[in-house]
C-alpha cells in the first residue's frame, strides 16, 4: 500500500503541476546561485511533506479509532468504494458536495498567508510556503487522506501521506526544465491514467477489507490467522 502512495503522488503530480505549479514558479528563489536555488526548493518541498505528514497523522488517528472498535475491515472496504465513486461519479455532481465549503474561511486564511509569504525572502519563507501549500484543497490529496484513514494508526497514516508527497517531488521540481514533456498527448495520456490508478487502489482496499487470505493483497484477518495456527498445532 505504501508503494501505491508513491505512485499516486507521482502520477498525481501531473495534476499538481496545474494546481500548485504557479505557486512553485512564483517562489522567490535565488536566481544567481544554483546551489541556493536547489536548497530553497528542497526546503519548500520539506514544508509540503511536513504538512502532508501532519494531515496523515490526524486522519491516521481517526482510522485507529475504527480499528479499536473492530471496524478496520469494513473501513477499508468503505474507503475503497469511496475512491472508486469519486472517479465514476461526474465532476459536476461532486461539485455540489464540495467538502472544502465548510472550511472555506480557513482555506481563505491559508491562501492569504501564502500570498504574504510569497512576497518575503527570509530564511523560513520557503518552509512556510511549502507548509501552507500542503493544506490547500486538492482532489488527489483527498484520495491519499482516504488511504491514511484506512492505514489503521497515526504512524502509518503519516507515513502514507509523506510518501505520497515524495511522489510529487520529481515532477514538481523538474517541470520547468521539461515543460515540453508535459504538453500535448503525453500529458493527456497520463491525466487519463490517474483515475484508472485510483480505481485500482480502491479495488486493493476493498480486497484487503474482504480478508480473502491472499498474501500481501488480501491477508486473512488476524483472528483467523491465529485460529489456523492453533489448529495446525
Amino acid at each position: 500500500m505504501l508503494i501505491s502512495a508513491f505512485v499516486l503522488g507521482l502520477l498525481g503530480s501531473f495534476h499538481c503541476v496545474g494546481m500548485c505549479g504557479p505557486i512553485a514558479f512564483m517562489l522567490p528563489v535565488n536566481r544567481t546561485s544554483a546551489y541556493k536555488k536547489l536548497s530553497q526548493i528542497t526546503i519548500y518541498h520539506s514544508g509540503r511533506l511536513l504538512a502532508y505528514s501532519i494531515i496523515g497523522l490526524v486522519f491516521g488517528l481517526v482510522g485507529k479509532s475504527f480499528y479499536l472498535f473492530g471496524f478496520q475491515q469494513q473501513l477499508s472496504i468503505a474507503i475503497g468504494i469511496l475512491m472508486i465513486a469519486f472517479v465514476i461519479i461526474p465532476q459536476h455532481t461532486l461539485s455540489k458536495y464540495n467538502v472544502s465549503k465548510p472550511i472555506y474561511k480557513l482555506i481563505s486564511k491559508v491562501k492569504s498567508a501564502l500570498g504574504s509569504a510569497l512576497k518575503k525572502k527570509t530564511a523560513d519563507t520557503f518552509l512556510t510556503i511549502g507548509f501552507l501549500n500542503g493544506f490547500l484543497p486538492c482532489g488527489l490529496v483527498y484520495m491519499a487522506v482516504f488511504a491514511a484513514i484506512a492505514s489503521g494508526n497515526a504512524l502509518n497514516g503519516s507515513l502514507y501521506m509523506a510518501i505520497f508527497g515524495m511522489g510529487t517531488i520529481p515532477l514538481m521540481t523538474t517541470a520547468i526544465y521539461f515543460s515540453h514533456f508535459l504538453k500535448g498527448n503525453m500529458r493527456q495520456k497520463i491525466q487519463k491514467a490517474i483515475p484508472v490508478f485510483v480505481v485500482l487502489i480502491g479495488i486493493l482496499f476493498i480486497l484487503r477489507g474482504l480478508g480473502l487470505g491472499i498474501p500481501y493483497i488480501s491477508p486473512a484477518p488476524i483472528g483467523d490467522m491465529i485460529s489456523n495456527q492453533i489448529n495446525c498445532h
